[in-house]
């Protein structure tokens, strides 16, 4: 009877103070619907719909999951959304066309890549304000993912064949590293020593150098390769295959390719739950999340969301 009190008191005082381990949840914008869906990772259900402007893209949560910020591209602005109230908290004016985003790991930036001006803006969570832009050598930037440190900010450019590299306190660009033809996802090792790129057209995935700037070495990817999502071990690194409509596993070690995972048709961006378990896939062509256990490398679910799904935040 005293193991059992003392067992119903510790799941008290854990609920009460906010530290119970629940899954998290995934959220996913729909360019063709507008729209942020809501998936409940520890039952892969939808569970809300929030208004995300006309086109959402990119999109990242705040360290706190208190906040979602989303590129809405037709709009030229970062929506804001109040994640407990699952609506619309404002807007932060960008620029002509912002496409991918990225959080600081610290929470205080978050960096949008603007198409048509090749500027990327950091906005300033504390306030929801534009702080400054660098604009970089790259034609049409895509994604602008910090790394681990948060001293640099890595830029995919769509038609620079090129990864443009941000100092974030110098706030100006440092390098370029020449890659393959239409770079897209950006994903980085948990010690920040590495980056990988998907070049779509090249069908491979580039590692780089994060320190010295400079690519290590070329991965061979499926058809149309684009999305990043790095394991939190740090051992495997997934590639979505746009053209193929499967997702491919890279064992960091050996750099090659040990299995290839069907999913729904286009794959874009993709995100992993915090303990790696899982990953999600966008499938821009089928309106679904292709759902994945990573310990078995096997695809246990497909969720219907919204139409043309873009990626996938979790935080």
């Amino acid at each position: 009877m005293i193991i059992r009190s003392a067992a119903l008191a510790i799941a008290l005082t854990l609920t009460l103070t906010g530290t119970v381990w629940a899954a998290p949840f995934a959220y996913v914008p729909n360019e063709g619907s507008g729209t942020l869906s809501v998936i409940d990772t520890a039952n892969d259900q939808v569970v809300a719909e929030i208004p995300a402007g006309k086109k959402p893209r990119g999109t990242v949560v705040s360290n706190d999951g208190k906040w979602a910020y989303v590129s809405d591209q037709p709009n030229n602005q970062l929506v804001v959304i109040d994640l407990g109230a699952r609506a619309l908290a404002g807007t932060v004016a960008l620029g002509e066309s912002p496409e991918g985003v990225g959080i600081s790991t610290d929470g205080r930036w978050v960096a949008a890549a603007v198409e048509e001006s090749n500027d990327i803006v950091f906005v300033d969570t504390a306030t929801n304000k534009k702080a400054f832009v660098v604009q970089v050598r790259g034609k049409n930037p895509e994604h602008a993912i910090f790394a681990p440190d948060g001293k640099h900010v890595f830029v995919s450019a769509e038609e620079g064949e090129a990864v443009d590299v941000i100092d974030v306190a110098g706030r100006t660009e440092v390098a370029q590293i020449p890659v393959g033809a239409r770079p897209r996802g950006i994903g980085f090792s948990p010690d920040g020593k590495r980056a990988y790129v998907a070049a779509e057209n090249a069908n491979v995935v580039y590692v780089i150098d994060a320190i010295a700037f400079n690519v290590v070495t070329r991965i061979k990817a499926g058809l149309r390769s684009n999305g990043i999502a790095v394991h939190p071990d740090g051992k495997r690194v997934y590639v979505s295959n746009g053209g193929d409509a499967s997702v491919s596993v890279i064992d960091v070690a050996s750099n090659s390719i040990t299995a290839t995972i069907a999913v729904g048709q286009r794959p874009w961006n993709m995100a992993l739950t915090p303990d790696g378990k899982k990953l999600y896939v966008a499938c821009g062509r089928s309106g679904t999340v292709s759902v994945i256990d990573t310990e078995r490398g096997v695809r246990i679910a497909d969720i219907a969301v919204g139409k043309l799904p873009w990626g996938v935040a979790i935080r």
